[in-house]
């Protein structure tokens, strides 16, 4: 089967988007339609075209697209590239430093914070000790022990990766499940409220996902800057009352036969010493700053290299720890900022402005169809690899919008503008989980056994179109950023 699959990537995708990217790259400019369209810039839709087959064919691992978008970039159309495709005649070229510098984004900076803390959260039992904390105030009763569940677990998806946060939680409740009745459906209840709970939690912190990253970055590059704690605010209630639903959502589909359930979580393990005391401290203080922007006055991206400024200083960050970032995250994302360079400094988005009517359309149906389609992209391939192929196009669209010469620019600040358009596209991102294959978090709780794929899918659309609608108002009319 797995040769099969091979097989049908390598000889069969493989060549037919490597047609369709040489198709666009060599094809007249006149093919597109647009007047002012230079070489470079059919070459940016090329490799636009070539990043988003590769991601949803996922013929490489996401993160090797990415870097191969950096580095075609870098060479076909950047001020020091080849000199045969890098020629000013061609168009306007993007500054090789501003492509690479994509690497060590601030956003990425962020990202590369976070998961400094997880790591080390991880390695002195910090996680365990919350863990243990949190969910002991949920007492026996099983209803109320689901909802201890899916609080505790969107907290932590807040600030750790989904991942990560899903395999602990699923090792807490491991031993409950086996000790529940066969018959007992809150079994399945408690295992999807796992994935559940990863999923929307990340939604309420800029750091909780890489699409709010994404989000947070380009917003800031098109002068919408939103500060964490403002993105908490915002979003963090949203967080709250998709964690009500479903909590209703999974009692409603799998009520508990049992009437009692004993969660015995082990103690944390791990030698207590001064290096536990300085992550404990870091890791409150960095959480604080975070919150603290407005007062502060230390903008966020900066925040997040100080625990790596003061857990490598004391010895506590060695350089194995280094091994456990994830690197394949950050070099998605950071693919998807290279993209958005090339869009910006080519020229190209200016030119898309122009060419299409974006200041005529209606506001409510590019940010219904918008949402649709990252919501439908993110069921089948990663949200980070969504957000960095649609949100680089939206800003430009946002751009259209905000103009004040548009026709619909009105009723486009009066929806919430720009924040409101990328930052639903990022939650939209987050609310995909159909399938298994929609987030590793959804593969975990697939992997007890416990749950079926039309039950996920059952539970995954409702809160999906739940979350699509209440999110659309939220951003747009009852809470919108300002």
């Amino acid at each position: 089967m797995a040769n099969n699959k091979f097989n049908v990537k390598y000889c069969v995708l493989l060549p037919i988007v490597l047609v369709v990217t040489g198709f666009l790259w060599a094809v007249p400019t006149s093919f597109f339609g647009i007047d002012a369209l230079t070489v470079v810039q059919q070459r940016v839709i090329a490799l636009f075209v070539f990043a988003a087959l590769m991601w949803i064919f996922e013929i490489i691992p996401n993160w090797t697209t990415s870097l191969l978008v950096i580095v075609i970039s870098l060479l076909t159309v950047s001020d020091k590239g080849i000199g045969l495709f890098c020629d000013p005649k061609f168009g306007q070229l993007v500054g090789f430093k501003s492509i690479m510098a994509s690497f060590a984004d601030p956003v990425v900076m962020l990202f590369m914070g976070g998961f400094v803390l997880a790591i080390m959260a991880e390695k002195y039992g910090l996680d365990v000790t919350m863990g243990r904390g949190l969910l002991s105030v949920f007492g026996t009763k099983p209803k109320i022990v689901l909802l201890g569940f899916l609080i505790v677990i969107s907290i932590f998806s807040m600030f750790m990766s989904n991942t990560a946060t899903a395999a602990m939680m699923l090792a807490f409740l491991a031993p409950v499940l086996a000790t529940l009745p066969a018959d007992d459906k809150g079994k399945i209840g408690l295992a999807l409220s796992i994935p559940v709970a990863a999923n929307l939690g990340g939604i309420g912190t800029p750091i909780g996902t890489p699409p709010n990253a994404t989000a947070v970055r380009f917003l800031s590059e098109a002068g919408a800057e939103i500060s964490f704690m403002d993105w908490m605010v915002h979003m963090i209630p949203y967080v709250i009352v998709m964690i009500l639903v479903a909590w209703v959502l999974l009692q409603l589909f799998f009520p508990f036969k049992t009437e009692k359930l004993v969660l015995e979580i082990p103690e944390n393990k791990k030698e207590k010493s001064w290096k536990s005391t300085v992550v404990w401290i870091t890791f409150i203080g960095t959480i604080l700053l975070w919150m603290t922007e407005s007062i502060t006055k230390i903008n966020s991206n900066i925040v997040a290299l100080i625990p790596l400024g003061v857990l490598t200083a004391c010895g506590i960050f060695t350089k194995d720890d280094i091994k456990e970032i994830n690197w394949s995250v950050l070099w998605l994302v950071a693919g998807g900022f290279a993209l958005g360079t090339c869009l910006q400094g080519t020229g190209l988005a200016k030119v898309l402005i122009n060419a299409i009517p974006f200041g005529s359309m209606s506001v409510v149906l590019v940010l219904v169809v918008a949402g649709l389609v990252c919501y439908f992209l993110s069921n089948f391939i990663s949200n980070s690899a969504t957000a960095a192929l649609l949100i680089p196009i939206l800003i430009v669209v946002a751009e259209g919008m905000a103009d004040p010469a548009a026709a619909n620019n009105a009723q486009f600040l009066a929806l919430g503008g720009s924040k409101a358009m990328i930052v639903f596209i990022a939650m939209c991102a987050s609310i995909a989980m159909l399938f298994p294959i929609s987030t590793p978090p959804n593969a975990i709780a697939a992997s007890t056994g416990l749950v079926e794929t039309k039950e996920m899918a059952k539970v995954g659309i409702i809160i999906g179109v739940v979350g699509f609608i209440f999110g659309f108002f939220w951003l747009t009319k009852i809470f919108p950023f300002v």
